[in-house]
């Protein structure tokens, strides 16, 4: 499959709700392909596709050494919570410390169609909230409290790959590797 562009912050695609997978096809399994090969490549611990500028409910995950995916999911997220650093790759160099629920299980589907539950804690939780966060439209810096809201935005806005008018698309400066156009 392909390395695709990482779309960075001030992208209009990852301020919009993703829809639900209806299809789970060829074209659905190449995209996770795209997604997992992207995401290690940047590298990252979870990549969801409306980052790669696709609309559909959709992410993989790196945590541990396992690789994965989900399709569809829905979150089921304990009251525990755990505070600790978040970093994401449609916004580069920066992380913020970002409250989220210790433990998740996350229900959804394989790419195949077939019923999956995921069941995770500390950075596979976080990744999992992270990563359903993107499709929904939400991004991490959106958790922050109000003071560090304002930190992370000044970060960004001060930020080498933020200019002044950014475009609509922006391309991610995370390293190929060598294995990008």
């Amino acid at each position: 499959m392909s390395i695709k562009d990482i779309r960075l912050f001030g992208d209009p695609v990852l301020r919009t709700a993703a829809a639900e997978v209806v299809d789970f096809d060829k074209q659905l399994r190449v995209l996770v392909k795209d997604l997992e090969d992207t995401m290690l490549d940047a590298p990252g611990a979870g990549l969801a596709a409306p980052q790669i500028g696709v609309g559909l409910r959709v992410f993989t995950y790196w945590v541990d050494g396992v690789l994965g995916h989900l399709v569809n999911p829905v979150l089921d997220l304990s009251d525990e919570e755990q505070d600790g650093p978040e970093g994401c790759l449609s916004i580069p160099g920066l992380a913020f410390d970002t409250k989220r629920a210790l433990k998740v299980v996350a229900k959804g589907q394989n790419m195949h169609g077939e019923p999956v539950v995921l069941e995770g804690t500390e950075l596979l939780a976080r990744c999992v909230q992270h990563e359903t966060d993107h499709l929904d439209g939400i991004l991490f810096v959106d958790r922050l409290d109000p003071a560090a809201r304002r930190e992370a935005m000044r970060a960004i806005r001060e930020a080498e790959w933020f200019a002044d008018n950014p475009p609509e698309v922006r391309i991610s400066p995370h390293s190929t590797f060598g294995r990008a156009m």
